[in-house]
């Protein structure tokens, strides 16, 4: 499958977050598009963490993977419902909306302690087998654990943890590692070092570039919702010139990306 084969190097997905930011993307030369599901929730009026219903989810999927023609790997937070079977039907909705990949949460909610290792686990076994009976095994299923981005527990034992779900993820059929809210470099070699899976992390524009995550061998590097806020700071910037003085110069010449918008 190609979005597996696209992880033999390094795979930069700047994330979209519905058709259109997925052409552009694509159009900038992105090898795969990754969703945001922060980016789909807000631009469906909802708040991010776990707000958007499942069917809300997999029609957002449906409509970016409907207008590229690279890979699309699907933000399913924690799979909407705690229960295996659940992530199983959330899973099943957005391989038939045209997604190959997923990233699938430990965390409840923003509030709430995650899953523990073991329910995760049967988590993504559930995610491995609900992804080869709808005819996609090679699902590329990113596991994310948020630890890190939470400040779960003690920050001593957070690398131990995520070393202990790594390995319990990778026996349950899990393909990435992702760990936001992890930026130290350091920290990230010796993650990438000792765990069994490949190690995604969430780059910002305050960290780490992408030349120094891959030096730190990170094998696949995604922003977030960064993107999609760029884009509305430009917008909110541009549109306060207009209102405040009447001019167009914080307005950003749209002819290279036009052509990619006006096709969908």
């Amino acid at each position: 499958m190609e979005l597996r084969r696209l992880h033999e190097s390094l795979l930069v997905l700047p994330n979209a977050w519905d058709a259109a930011s997925a052409a552009a993307v694509v159009h900038a030369g992105a090898r795969a598009v990754a969703t945001t599901s922060a980016g789909i929730a807000w631009a469906q009026g909802q708040a991010d963490g776990h707000k958007l219903e499942r069917a809300e989810m997999a029609e957002a999927v449906r409509r970016i993977c409907a207008v590229v023609d690279v890979p699309v790997t699907a933000d399913i937070e924690n799979g909407y419902g705690e229960a295996p079977s659940d992530v199983a039907l959330t899973v099943a909705e957005v391989v038939g909306a045209g997604a190959v990949g997923v990233n699938l949460e430990d965390s409840r909610s923003f509030q709430e302690p995650l899953h523990t290792i073991d329910e995760q686990a049967e988590r993504i076994r559930a995610a491995r087998e609900a992804a080869t009976s709808a005819g996609v095994p090679d699902l590329v299923i990113n596991a994310r654990t948020d630890g890190y981005f939470l400040q779960v527990g003690e920050e001593s034992a957070r690398f131990d943890d995520v070393l202990a779900r790594a390995a319990a993820y990778a026996e349950a059929g899990a393909d990435c590692l992702f760990v936001p809210g992890l930026l130290d470099l350091t920290v990230l070699k010796e993650l990438v070092a000792a765990s069994p899976l490949p190690v995604n992390a969430m780059a910002d524009p305050s960290g780490p570039t992408v030349a120094e995550l891959a030096g730190a061998g990170v094998r696949r590097v995604s922003v977030g919702a960064s993107l999609q806020l760029s884009a509305y700071a430009a917008a909110h910037q541009a549109a306060a010139q207009l209102l405040a003085h009447g001019t167009f110069d914080g307005f950003t010449d749209p002819t290279e990306v036009a052509s990619a918008i006006v096709r969908l």
